[in-house]
């Protein structure tokens, strides 16, 4: 009989090199990690913490850490929706004096009418919202740049605070509020202090995590956050698309006012009066604070995480200075350099996020 060869069977041929195109390939995770806007600015704090650690062994103790985080807390509440605002294309140069305003409308209406200082807070509050409202109101239906009618704002809220408080009390500072009834109520709320592991911490700190987890959530997980993307992106691509792009921005300039009014009650209740003078540049220290972050100035992209972040950079900075005992002029030449070396690292950031 004759044999029948059984059919060679061929080997699979080895798999090659898998062919990918432009669209499906991957930047590096390094590459994706860094294009988060918060990414780059927490290594710049952590940078910070630990050269303070080495240069002042004083930041090491757990006040000086306190101290550091109350500094920042003060600053980050107000970061937040300056934040907020910068991602949806504007910002605004009166947040610094909008919280003298909002102390003074709540010390001088309480104490010259001589009534509970929680009528006055309630004042402060509609005042403050007014002032955002009218800032987001004429962006809006003018179409001017924010820089100018802020501004505009910045020097009208500059002069009513001196002036009316010289009319009011004969003085540039309001009188002492802490015997009038309801101060020892609001000042727990707004500037109580409380004990961790024997250290003392401000309520602000709290409320400045607070404030940073509900506009992380803000953003990322609600209707309202994505139209703050979208009109920071393009305002009319947006409103083409059914956002309301008037609400919006109106709605961010009152948020803003409202981190004013809040600032404003801790300094008058943490220090019973407001000198009405106070408050110029701080909205510098505000936007820079967001800028290091990794908001935009151009606007459309950012996170609430940086700023907090930026924040901390600043207090620890602050505060680092003096532990360490420098002279604390040099604050200022750090406040530059950190706000030039976060503007470029962003522009590359921005560029890298982009780049297919």
């Amino acid at each position: 009989m004759t044999q029948q060869a059984e059919p060679a069977v061929s080997a699979p041929p080895a798999p090659g090199p898998k062919q990918s195109d432009g669209r499906t390939s991957q930047r590096p995770l390094v590459l994706r990690l860094l294009a988060r806007p918060e990414v780059g600015v927490f290594l710049g704090a952590a940078a910070v913490y630990v050269f303070f650690l080495i240069a002042a062994p004083p930041v090491r103790e757990g006040s000086a850490m306190s101290t550091v985080l109350y500094q920042s807390s003060t600053i980050g509440i107000m970061a937040l929706p300056v934040a907020l605002l910068m991602i949806g294309g504007e910002f605004d140069l009166s947040s610094g004096v909008a919280v003298i305003t909002s102390a003074l409308t709540a010390s001088m209406l309480s104490y010259q009418l001589t009534l509970n200082v929680w009528m006055g807070v309630i004042a402060a509050l509609v005042v403050s919202l007014a002032i955002g409202f009218f800032n987001g109101w004429m962006v809006v239906k003018t179409g001017l740049p924010s820089f100018l009618v802020t501004l505009g704002t910045f020097l009208i809220l500059q002069g009513v605070n001196l002036a009316v408080t010289k009319l009011v009390t004969t003085n540039v500072a309001t009188d002492d509020i802490s015997t009038m009834d309801g101060f020892d109520q609001a000042k727990k709320i707004f500037a109580s202090t409380f004990q961790v592991g024997g250290v003392t911490v401000k309520i602000t700190v709290v409320y400045w995590l607070i404030f940073a987890a509900l506009a992380t959530w803000v953003l990322l997980r609600t209707k309202y956050g994505n139209w703050i993307f979208a009109v920071g992106g393009n305002k009319e691509s947006a409103r083409a698309v059914g956002v309301p792009v008037t609400f919006t921005k109106i709605s961010l300039f009152m948020l803003v006012g409202f981190g004013a009014w809040f600032v404003g009650m801790h300094q008058l209740f943490t220090f019973n009066t407001v000198q009405s003078g106070e408050g110029v540049g701080q909205e510098l220290i505000y936007i820079a604070a967001a800028v290091i972050g990794g908001c935009l100035l151009t606007g459309g992209y950012g996170s609430a995480i940086g700023p907090v972040f930026g924040a901390f950079m600043f207090g620890m900075v602050n505060q680092g200075i003096v532990f360490a005992g420098w002279n604390p002029d040099w604050f200022k030449a750090f406040l530059g350099v950190m706000l030039l070396g976060a503007v470029l690292i962003n522009l590359w950031v921005r560029q890298s996020a982009t780049r297919r």
